[in-house]
C-alpha cells in the first residue's frame, strides 16, 4: 500500500514511479478521493462543533424561561445530526473508494532496478558452476522419473486431475531429503552471512486479511484457492511468515527477524494455460522451503543481498549450476521494490529456469499489515521493512538435481551434500 502523505507531497514522483510499472498517471484520481474526503471530514467536524455548542445552549434557553429560543436550538441539533449521520455513510462510502485505488497499484521499484515491459529487460548479475557435459541426449525430469516407475502423473489425475504427481519411493524421500537439507542449512548458526533463520510451522490456511496484507489480494484472487468457509490455501509460505508480525510493533534492537518454513503450496494457475503442461515444473500443489525477514527501513537492502547469497548457497552445495538476474519492472511482482531471480540449469529443457525469488518490499505490505517497528531511544514508530526469497522451490530443485545428475541408464546419482539425508543412497535406479 502506498502513503497517501507521500503521494500529496510529491505527486509527480508518484507518477513517474508507477510509470516505470506501464501505468498511467495515477495521482490525479486519488488526490481528488483524497480531498473529497478531506472536506466531507472537515464539514462533519464543524456539524459536530454546532452540535455541541447548540445542545449546551438549548439548558440555558429552558432555565430562562425562552422556549422559541430552546425550539430553535433544538432545530439545529436535530440538523447538524442529520448531516452527521448521513455524511457518516458518505464518508465510508470515499474511504472504501480510497482504499480500492490504493490497494490495486503496485509497489514503486526502486531506482536501480532495469526499466523494461518483460523479462527480455532483465540483467544477469552473475552466474555460478559449470554445466555438466554428457555423452548422450539428456532427459527431461519426467521422462527419468516415469522411467524409474517412481513419478507417477496419471494416476494422479484420476484423483486430482492436471498438474499433480505421486511420488513414490525413493523420489519421495529425495523431495523431503532436499527440504531438510534446505533448513538445516537456513536454520544453522549465523555465519558467513548463512543461517540464522527460525524455522517456523505456520497455518496452511488463512484469513483473506492475510493474503491482502501481502499483496495476493485482492489483484490475484483467480490464482488462488478457498474454501467454501472463506479459508485461502497459501501459494506460499511468505504469507503466514510476513503475517507473524501483523497488527503489532517490534523494538528495532530485534530487527531483522528471520523466518524459514517448509510448506505446502498452492495455485490455481490462472494465467499458466498451456505451459508446461508436462512435468512438475508448474503444478497445482508443490512444496517450498521460503525465507522471509522483517527489518528496519535501514537494513532491508543489504538484507536482500544476504537472502539471495543464502539461496544460492543451496543451489552451490548440491553443485547446480546457475545465473541470478535482476528483474526488470515489467516483470517484478506486484509487492516487489526489487527482486533477483535465481535460475538453475535444467539440461534436459536446455535452458535455465527459475528456481527462487528475493524481493525486497519496503514498506508496502507493512502498510497493508499495519506492521510497525519502535525506533530505538524513541517512541517513533516506523513502518518495517518486509523482505521474501525461495530458499528453495523443493520439486524444481528435485528437477535440477535428476537432470543434473542423471546417466545414460536413466539412474540418478545423488549429490554428496544429500547423501545423509537420503540413508546413505548414492543412486537412485529403476527396480
Amino acid at each position: 500500500m502506498h502513503d497517501l502523505k507521500s503521494i500529496r507531497d510529491n505527486p509527480e514522483s508518484f507518477n513517474a514511479a508507477l510509470a516505470k510499472r506501464g501505468l498511467g498517471p495515477q495521482s490525479s484520481a486519488i488526490l481528488t478521493l483524497d480531498a473529497e474526503r478531506r472536506a466531507l471530514i472537515q464539514k462533519l467536524q464543524d456539524a459536530q462543533t454546532q452540535r455541541n455548542a447548540a445542545s449546551k445552549e438549548i439548558g440555558k434557553a429552558k432555565a430562562s424561561g425562552d422556549g422559541t429560543a430552546a425550539q430553535k436550538l433544538m432545530a439545529e441539533v436535530a440538523n447538524a445530526k442529520k448531516i452527521i449521520q448521513a455524511g457518516g455513510e458518505q464518508q465510508r462510502e470515499i474511504d472504501a473508494r480510497l482504499h480500492d485505488a490504493l490497494s490495486g497499484l503496485p509497489n514503486a521499484p526502486l531506482d536501480d532496478v532495469p526499466e523494461g515491459a518483460d523479462e527480455r529487460a532483465n540483467i544477469q548479475v552473475r552466474d555460478w558452476g559449470e554445466k555438466p557435459k554428457f555423452s548422450f541426449v539428456p532427459k527431461q525430469h519426467y521422462e527419468l522419473g516415469e522411467a524409474l516407475g517412481l513419478m507417477d502423473f496419471e494416476t494422479a489425475a484420476k484423483m486430482s486431475g492436471a498438474r499433480f504427481v505421486v511420488l513414490k519411493g525413493a523420489l519421495a524421500r529425495l523431495e523431503r531429503a532436499l527440504a531438510s537439507f534446505m533448513l538445516d542449512l537456513h536454520t544453522g548458526e549465523e555465519k558467513d552471512g548463512l543461517g540464522g533463520y527460525q524455522e517456523m510451522l505456520p497455518p496452511a490456511l488463512v484469513r483473506g486479511e492475510a493474503l491482502f496484507g501481502t499483496g495476493q489480494l485482492p489483484k490475484f484472487e483467480e490464482d488462488l484457492f478457498v474454501t467454501k468457509d472463506e479459508y485461502w490455501l497459501i501459494p506460499t509460505a511468505e504469507v503466514p511468515l510476513t503475517n507473524l508480525v501483523r497488527e503489532s510493533i517490534v523494538e528495532e534492537q530485534e530487527l531483522p527477524l528471520r523466518f524459514t518454513a517448509w510448506t505446502p503450496c498452492f495455485r490455481a494457475e490462472a494465467g499458466a494455460a498451456g505451459k508446461d503442461t508436462r512435468g512438475m515444473i508448474r503444478q497445482h500443489q508443490f512444496s517450498k522451503v521460503e525465507m522471509v525477514s522483517i527489518s528496519s527501513e535501514g537494513q532491508s537492502l543489504e538484507e536482500l543481498e544476504r537472502m539471495t547469497g543464502c539461496a544460492e548457497e543451496v543451489l552451490k552445495r548440491l553443485k547446480l549450476p546457475f545465473r541470478t538476474v535482476i528483474l526488470s519492472t515489467g516483470d517484478m511482482g506486484f509487492s516487489a521494490a526489487k527482486t533477483y531471480d535465481i535460475e538453475v540449469w535444467l539440461p534436459g529443457q536446455d535452458t535455465y529456469r527459475e528456481i527462487s525469488s528475493c524481493s525486497v518490499c519496503g514498506d508496502f505490505q507493512a502498510r497493508r499489515m499495519n506492521a510497525r517497528y519502535r525506533v530505538s531511544g524513541s517512541k517513533e514508530l516506523r513502518f518495517v521493512h518486509t523482505l521474501n526469497g525461495s530458499g528453495l522451490a523443493v520439486g524444481r530443485t528435485m528437477i535440477a538435481v535428476m537432470e543434473n545428475y542423471q546417466l545414460q541408464d536413466g539412474s540418478i546419482v545423488i549429490p554428496q551434500a544429500l547423501r545423509p539425508y537420503m540413508g546413505g543412497v548414492e543412486q537412485i535406479t529403476a527396480g
